[in-house]
């Protein structure tokens, strides 16, 4: 039997007089892989800000593991350490180094030991390639680089869920397979990920359901098939037909 563990009821989310999300209503079942695509605007990485609350949402519900985590009590701290987030620009602590970056919020908010959280570190930096690099300041790391330790740093805390805002749009094109290569395999290794992302081919090959935002709503979802190969609402069609078309070029020319 399936398991939710994060449920988003009628959530609402306002800048001003700019409504950004209407009435959203999904669930994330425990080892899925859910990619959220969509314009810019259309309040994909304002809705994982929500569920991460980095944003408070102005009505309806987030529930983890069926606990309303806006009116629960629980410290925003220790529901991040369930689930994790990456960022777009890395958010890696400047003056420290690869491997600091890493030990500092499992020692902070989780309490661990030095010893062990560099161990955890240690393993979970090397699941991401970035072993060598352990005494580096992280101001000496190439895009693809700082955003790999960032994945190792989210990792690092145990996360039962991971969030990762457009992880590969502020990367230089030959950097952005190193950081979706890693994803693929935390993918293959059984983690529940919620992917806002504009790597269509990502979210077709590695999702196991797909969810079309547009103006706030969430036009259209379900498997990856459905969304790309058998879309039903107008306006995801046109969202796709320019990745489509590239996709059914590069089949003719081989």
């Amino acid at each position: 039997m399936s398991q939710s563990i994060i449920q988003v009821e009628h959530l609402k989310k306002s800048f001003g007089s700019q409504e950004v999300l209407h009435d959203i209503d999904f669930s994330i079942e425990k080892g899925e892989v859910v990619s959220i695509i969509g314009s810019s605007g259309s309040g994909k990485s304002t809705l994982l800000r929500c569920i991460n609350l980095l944003e408070i949402p102005d009505s309806g519900s987030i529930r983890f593991h069926d606990q309303d985590i806006l009116n629960s009590g629980l410290k925003p701290t220790d529901y991040r350490s369930k689930v994790g987030m990456v960022f777009q620009n890395f958010n890696l602590f400047a003056n420290k180094n690869v491997l600091d970056n890493c030990v500092l919020g499992q020692r902070k908010v989780l309490k661990r030991s030095k010893e062990e959280a560099i161990r955890i570190a240690k393993e979970h930096l090397e699941k991401v390639g970035m072993s060598d690099f352990l005494s580096k300041p992280s101001t000496k790391l190439s895009g693809g680089q700082k955003q790999r330790v960032a994945i190792a740093r989210a990792l690092s805390m145990d996360p039962e869920v991971l969030l990762f805002d457009e992880p590969t749009s502020a990367l230089d094109p030959e950097m952005v397979g190193e950081v979706l290569d890693v994803m693929k395999g935390l993918a293959k290794s059984g983690l529940t990920m919620i992917v806002v992302t504009h790597e269509m081919q990502f979210a077709k090959d590695v999702s196991t359901r797909v969810i079309f935002m547009d103006k706030g709503v969430i036009a259209e979802q379900g498997t990856p098939d459905e969304v790309f190969n058998h879309p039903k609402n107008p306006r995801t069609k046109q969202f796709l037909s320019r990745f489509l078309e590239s996709t059914q070029a590069n089949q003719t020319e081989e």
